[in-house]
């Protein structure tokens, strides 16, 4: 009775003395050390991440228009009139059913083929650190500099329509509405392995040694042992793999910029950040570009936790 009675009290009294705290303790913790250390990347997500995510959503509500420094104008409240003008757009439609279908190619042959080099790389004894620089030297190459080997490649007398002769399109790859989002996605594709070859190299060093030694003596081989211990162990990393390169693939810009001239043949290589692009910055529709932003942002939260639910990413 007297040690039922004594409980209860002493939980009251520990309540008492955590509400007695400072409020130092209270807000920064025990060793608010932490918070001085982490307080430069707080920073850097709030100015470089946090704040331009706001802006973008008030200039999605707004008539927005760049103006000289110090000039005073005005951007109406316009509601989401913005956001009816970007799915009314057919330009805007196509851009994303075209990163769509640059997701549709890009991912699976991400994950995919970095899993299968890196399984590969990981059993290599003799020139692993030259297979591995090489695999990732495009990753860290200006895509400048490597846009060039490929209009050499897939240009309409380039080397590849070349060696398919008759077999080639015709007009070329880089000029043609169904091809050129796949040799875009293909570029891209090519570039990035390397980054998420080192991913899975990583996620392979924690896989066990004994689980290998075990599918062998129960008289697994190389391909059974691959989809039974490699692809189920590193299963955290592909996450991971889908969420990159779903969010990266997402921001295309660059590529098609650079391979088929802005977006072209007829729109069919246009991407929503492009499209951004040429709204906001070109035509000085900054407004209107937000707006495009935003959905492209809700799309790829929407994916990405899809992904995260199906794919194994939380445990169950």
């Amino acid at each position: 009775m007297t040690a039922t009675a004594t409980a209860p009290a002493a939980a009251s009294a520990g309540d008492r003395s955590q509400h007695r705290h400072p409020w130092r303790i209270r807000v920064f913790g025990r060793n608010p050390l932490g918070w001085l250390f982490s307080a430069p990347y707080l920073v850097f997500v709030l100015v470089i991440f946090a704040y331009p995510l706001v802006l973008a959503v008030y200039m999605s509500f707004h008539d927005y228009f760049f103006s000289a420094p110090g000039a005073t104008v005005d951007r109406p409240f316009i509601g989401v009139q913005n956001y009816v003008q970007a799915f009314e757009d057919p330009q805007v439609r196509q851009s994303f059913l075209n990163v769509g279908e640059f997701l549709l190619i890009n991912v699976p042959l991400t994950v995919v083929l970095s899993l299968v080099l890196a399984a590969a790389l990981n059993s290599v004894v003799r020139w692993s650190t030259f297979f591995r620089v090489s695999y990732y030297v495009p990753y860290v190459t200006a895509s400048v500099a490597v846009v060039g080997v490929w209009l050499f490649l897939f240009n309409q007398t380039g080397l590849v329509s070349k060696l398919l002769g008759p077999l080639a399109p015709n007009p070329g790859w880089l000029v043609n509405e169904h091809w050129a989002m796949p040799i875009v996605a293909l570029f891209v594709t090519w570039k990035q392995l390397g980054f998420y070859i080192l991913l899975y190299l990583a996620a392979l060093q924690n896989v066990p040694k004994e689980l290998y030694e075990a599918a062998a003596t129960d008289g697994a081989g190389k391909v059974r042992s691959f989809f039974s211990v490699t692809a189920p162990g590193v299963r955290p990393a592909t996450v991971l793999v889908l969420l990159l390169s779903t969010v990266i693939g997402a921001n295309l810009f660059t590529e098609p910029y650079l391979l088929t001239g802005g977006g072209g043949p007829n729109g069919s290589s246009s991407s929503p950040v492009l499209v951004m692009y040429q709204q906001g910055i070109e035509q000085n529709h900054p407004g209107y570009a937000s707006a495009i932003g935003i959905v492209l942002v809700v799309g790829v939260m929407v994916i990405a936790f899809l992904q995260n639910r199906f794919a194994g990413g939380r445990e169950r």
